[in-house]
């Protein structure tokens, strides 16, 4: 039979309700039976230590305690705490173990201790004043700072507690280039081209922390170490080099997989990569992918920190044939784009693109002026401002994207347009620990300058899916030909609201409603809208959940599907 855990020790005496509480922690529980007296004794004995810990920590050095044991048969250990008085801070102060800091350093130094005399005297406090001293002191350029034994006066006569901290500040440091241990594939110029400082520039750990940041984002290296030489190895003239360390991965990968839906039947893709061609963190990649919807052959260039840092450059092309409810489309296309970050996940992109295609609306009657053989140059503009906490399970805050793409197609006819989209989400906890989330999303879209069936299927808006209205299937909402196919249309309108709920570490569910609508002229026409819901189960892999949502159209019209199964990896937005 199991037996229930209860305190190694009870703690008797006046005592605050946190202090009572600390002391119990550190005591700990324990489901052992005490078989005789000299057991008890011993535990008691334990605990009174682990109590004096707890009150000398918390600033009280006048305590009476007394491990005991109660006359109870079994016996139970008893600890009996007077707390005394908690002692405060007297005023702290600093020697500098030669050489000092400069004046303004040692004045900051001063202030980052944040003790008040007359505040309780906490050791955490203490310990805790002296770490943020040696922080300051390697921001301010001084990398070898280090503690000496500190003294700590406790006064009975006044019950106070008075620091005194001893800093060896070490001399400031300024940073020389950098020496680059590699395999050889990685070009040592475009690394130095990478650190954020020049030599005789004062260290600062943020610059060192941040070229290794960036050489940790190309993705092609197994491990990265960037770490500040010691003082033996500074230059005659005293400035100290930064030695960069880097283990670079297998030149290629192979990555497959498959999948098969119900609605767009099976498909394979293969991806082979090659890493650092040109010696520069550069990735060269080519994509294969087949199935009854989407087949292509996709050549990838990836150039990270390109001409400057948090700048990337690609250049691509495909090949592809995409076949649709809506129109069918065969061709070769070029692309280029460069995208800027700013912070760990915001960006900024422009590009441009240009495509020679065939295409085949599926109704003849909608087919568009410019003809079947079409040239498509577009150029492109991307902002995604990313305030969420996590990009594949955000829980709080919020996302904003924008998307402009002035496009010119040239056929039998001319006709330049502007395609517009804008996408908000937002992320609410209704709990401290955010297992429950309120998520939200809109998303509108519009073509200026172009009309249907002016503007070709390929280049229209559609909606219904996974990632847009659940409930219905690809391209399944929006106005429709005769025979139900999808006409698309040259507006878009897109919201979501969605709850989910963790019931335990690994496993949640998710409620959700869709709406959208596509117009074909002018403004989206919300009489025509389109309303799904369903119910979602989540499977939390460390990373990011699997989803497994079930959804029904509310608004169904006569042949379609009553239920929808969409299964993906990270929250549908």
């Amino acid at each position: 039979m199991a037996v229930a855990a209860e305190p190694r020790a009870v703690v008797e005496g006046e005592l605050d309700g946190d202090l009572r509480a600390a002391i119990q922690r550190a005591i700990g529980d324990t489901d052992d039976k005490i078989e005789n007296r000299f057991e008890a004794r011993r535990r008691a004995r334990a605990a009174a230590e682990d109590a004096i810990a707890v009150l000398r920590s918390e600033g009280y050095y006048a305590y009476q305690v007394e491990p005991d044991v109660s006359e109870a048969d079994p016996p139970r250990p008893l600890v009996k705490i007077t707390p005394g008085v908690r002692f405060r801070l007297g005023a702290p102060a600093i020697q500098w173990q030669d050489p000092a800091p400069d004046p303004d350093t040692e004045a900051a130094a001063r202030s980052a201790i944040e003790l008040s005399p007359g505040g309780p005297g906490r050791a955490a406090d203490v310990v805790a004043a002296e770490g943020r001293v040696i922080a300051l002191l390697q921001d301010r350029g001084y990398p070898d700072a280090a503690p000496q034994p500190r003294e700590v006066i406790v006064d009975h006569a006044d019950s106070t507690l008075t620091p005194t901290y001893r800093i060896q500040s070490g001399a400031l440091v300024k940073l020389d280039g950098l020496e680059i241990t590699t395999d050889g594939r990685t070009r040592p110029a475009w690394v130095r081209a990478l650190a954020p400082w020049t030599a005789g520039e004062t260290y600062a750990p943020a610059d060192v922390a941040e070229l290794e940041r960036r050489l940790l984002d190309t993705g092609v290296y197994d491990s990265v170490t960037v770490a500040l030489a010691p003082p033996a190895r500074a230059t005659a003239e005293g400035l100290r080099p930064v030695v960069v360390s880097l283990a670079e991965r297998k030149r290629h990968s192979i990555e497959a997989g498959a999948s098969y839906s119900t609605t767009d039947g099976p498909g394979v893709e293969a991806r082979w990569t090659r890493y650092n061609v040109l010696g520069r963190a550069d990735t060269l990649s080519v994509l294969g992918r087949f199935s009854d919807k989407d087949s292509r052959i996709e050549p990838e260039l990836t150039l990270p920190h390109w001409r400057r840092a948090q700048q990337t450059l690609r250049l691509g092309a495909a090949a592809y044939d995409i076949t649709t409810d809506a129109f069918d489309e065969t061709g070769f296309g070029v692309r280029g784009d460069v995208t800027r970050r700013y912070g760990k996940t915001s960006y900024v992109t422009a590009g441009a693109s240009l495509d020679a295609s065939r295409n085949r609306e599926t109704d003849e009657d909608d087919l568009s002026g410019l003809g079947r053989d079409l040239i498509t140059a577009a150029l492109l503009a991307d902002l995604l401002l990313d305030r969420s906490n996590d990009p594949l399970d955000p829980r709080r805050g919020w996302k904003l994207s924008a998307r402009a793409e002035p496009t010119v197609i040239l056929g039998e006819e001319n006709l330049p347009y502007l395609r517009v989209q804008v996408q908000g989400t937002a992320y609410l906890p209704l709990d401290k620990a955010a297992r429950t989330v309120a998520a939200g999303r809109v998303r509108v879209g519009r073509i200026v300058n172009g009309t249907i069936p002016e503007v070709p299927a390929s280049r229209r808006f559609y909606a219904g899916g996974g990632g847009s209205v659940r409930g219905f299937p690809y391209q399944g909402v929006g106005p429709r030909l005769a025979d139900g196919t999808p006409r698309g249309g040259t507006s878009l309108f897109e919201a979501s609201a969605e709850l989910r709920r963790d019931i335990s570490s690994r496993w949640g569910f998710a409620l959700f409603v869709d709406a959208g609508s596509v117009g074909s002229s002018g403004a989206v026409d919300f009489g025509d809208l389109a309303v799904g819901a369903g119910v979602g189960v989540r499977y939390n892999l460390g990373f990011a959940p699997i989803r497994v949502d079930i959804a029904t159209p509310v608004t169904r019209r006569r042949g379609e599907s009553p239920i929808q199964v969409y299964i993906s990896i990270g929250q549908s937005f």
